[in-house]
């Protein structure tokens, strides 16, 4: 194995990344004085899509940890890169309080509010009104962000010591630690999928609607790691030793969580189907008639059916380059699928529409926890050199 120095950060990318994200960020600040209701979803699509693949990788390690998986250890200092960004959407949730109002009808004072009619009223005070409100709200904020922010530094922590003094014990640690929290993040980002998205519609709701989000955002989460891995080439990263079999089995698991998320949502939409609730059909009822109708359709062939089929090719999972195509569509599938969770709370029977500060909430959000996270990883090694199985890891070869 080549000797590596320390990752010295990468201006050309951290610099720009920091920029453009609190441009984005003002620039959204700016559009919710001028129309806060549209920003206020715009935010919320932005913030959603990035703080799940943060936290989605963040599972993903401490799955790798507890499956005592040898082979990713090479890709899992990037792993623990993205998930350490975490503190920073902890901050930018806060930008959330001024928007409640204008994105949940349960809010009081909300304009949404006159949506909700008679009957349906009561029902929303009287079932739900001791969990939806804004003190209990805040509340479980904090319990998941106290929870992500502590597994998140744990992992990291014990992972960039072990950079330093090596040894079996630290690794030790780390595999007895990810089994613990497993559970903790599981019902976190389930709750947070709850809380952020299913209560955008108070009356609907799906006990497997926290599955869904967790599956798409863990799908995101393998693509970004996949770009990050084919990006990472030259001097001191750890991209170059990085085998054909480990972008085969990345390519694998982004096919197998296509699969699991079409899965998901075809068994919540079969669910809600076969019940037919007058509380629950009109969330797919908009979704499935009338002007959503398209999207509808954009999701299912190109979320699930393209991609499915074109992930099976081999060859295609073994090619870096090509696999990093497939990866940047995922991406862009995974914010349509959010767009088509989100907007149509905003924008009802009117269908789809489009306010520029999707973008700038988009390129904020995401542009701030990059540039963080590439911050975060200065003066670290990119891969962890003194694990005791680092050398396993490197020889692997696709079974």
């Amino acid at each position: 194995m080549t000797a590596m120095e320390r990752y010295t950060g990468t201006p050309k990318l951290m610099v720009p990344a920091f920029g453009l994200g609190v441009v984005g960020l003002v620039l959204t600040a700016v559009g919710f004085f001028m129309n806060p209701a549209a920003t206020s979803f715009s935010f919320l699509l932005g913030f959603t899509y990035w703080v799940g693949i943060s936290v989605a990788a963040l599972i993903m390690l401490a799955i790798f940890h507890t499956a005592k998986a040898k082979w990713p250890i090479v890709l899992r200092r990037a792993m623990e890169t993205i998930s350490i960004a975490v503190p920073v959407f902890a901050v930018l949730i806060l930008a959330l309080i001024p928007m409640m109002k204008y994105l949940y009808p349960w809010v009081d004072g909300s304009p949404l509010a006159a949506n909700i009619h008679g009957i349906e009223v009561e029902h929303l005070h009287h079932k739900k009104e001791h969990y939806l409100n804004l003190g209990f709200f805040a509340v479980r904020q904090v319990i998941y962000f106290a929870v992500w922010i502590f597994v998140s530094h744990r992992l990291y922590g014990w992972s960039t010591q072990q950079d330093e003094v090596g040894g079996l014990e630290l690794t030790v640690k780390q595999r007895k630690f990810s089994p613990g929290a497993l559970p903790f993040l599981a019902l976190t980002i389930t709750f947070a999928a709850f809380d952020w998205l299913m209560s955008l519609t108070p009356l609907w709701q799906s006990t497997i609607f926290g599955a869904y989000y967790f599956a798409g955002s863990f799908l995101a989460a393998f693509c970004v790691l996949t770009l990050a891995t084919v990006r990472a080439q030259g001097k001191d990263l750890y991209g170059s030793l990085v085998k054909t079999s480990h972008y085969h089995n990345l390519g694998k698991l982004i096919f197998a969580f296509t699969a699991f998320w079409a899965y998901i949502g075809f068994s919540q939409f079969l669910l809600v189907w076969i019940a037919n609730i007058p509380e629950e059909a009109p969330w797919y009822g908009l979704r499935m008639y009338g002007p959503w109708r398209g999207v509808s359709y954009v999701i299912f062939f190109g979320h699930f059916v393209l991609p499915f089929f074109t992930l099976l090719s081999r060859k295609l999972k073994e090619k870096p380059g090509t696999l990093a195509v497939a990866a940047t569509y995922m991406l862009l599938m995974h914010a349509v699928d959010l767009y088509w969770l989100i907007w149509p709370a905003f924008s009802g029977e009117a269908g789809p529409t489009f306010h520029w500060t999707i973008l700038t909430a988009f390129v904020g959000v995401g542009g701030v926890a990059v540039g963080y996270a590439l911050f975060r990883a200065r003066g670290r090694y990119t891969f962890p050199v003194k694990d005791p199985y680092i050398a396993e890891s490197l020889r692997y070869v696709q079974p």
